[in-house]
């Protein structure tokens, strides 16, 4: 197995391009001088915790965008399967699809022995630098909004 490396704090992200649900692929590095970027890993598509999570994504939309954020969620699903999880649960958060599992490597968060991601946070300031993160230790938890968006109000 490959080691997998966990960004650090402070350090710029991992930049990398992906496909996403909007039909654009993605560029993290993209959003510099612009917004912070929230990337929210999660384990499978239709899976209860992930839908949860996502509408809840959906309900605090407005709070992430005022708080200068774009949100994607991320997951090693093909493009296809997230439009149509996407679209089942009505999100208005764009989906990037890491099918080659290589960004989730990129990132410390693939499990190797299921091949999918673990559930975690990565939140990348204006500048690109890793500002906070949260890798869960179970793939049934999930972080609360209010605690994310505490994390977006301290970049401001």
């Amino acid at each position: 197995t490959m080691t997998q490396t966990e960004p650090t704090v402070g350090e710029l992200a991992p930049d990398f391009t992906l496909p996403s649900t909007s039909g654009e692929k993605v560029t993290l590095s993209a959003f510099r001088g612009q917004k912070n970027v929230l990337l929210a890993w999660f384990p499978l598509a239709f899976t209860s915790v992930c839908t949860t999570e996502l509408c809840a994504f959906s309900e605090d939309f407005a709070q992430f965008e005022n708080g200068g954020t774009k949100v994607f969620g991320v997951s090693v699903d093909h493009t296809a399967s997230q439009k149509a999880f996407r679209e089942k649960a009505n999100f208005q958060t764009d989906l990037l699809s890491d099918f080659k599992r290589e960004i989730s490597r990129l990132y410390g968060v693939l499990l190797e022995d299921t091949f999918f991601s673990k559930r975690a946070y990565f939140l990348v300031d204006k500048q690109g630098k890793l500002a906070w993160k949260w890798v869960e230790a179970e793939l049934g938890h999930r972080r609360e909004n209010a605690e994310l968006l505490e994390q977006i109000r301290k970049l401001s």
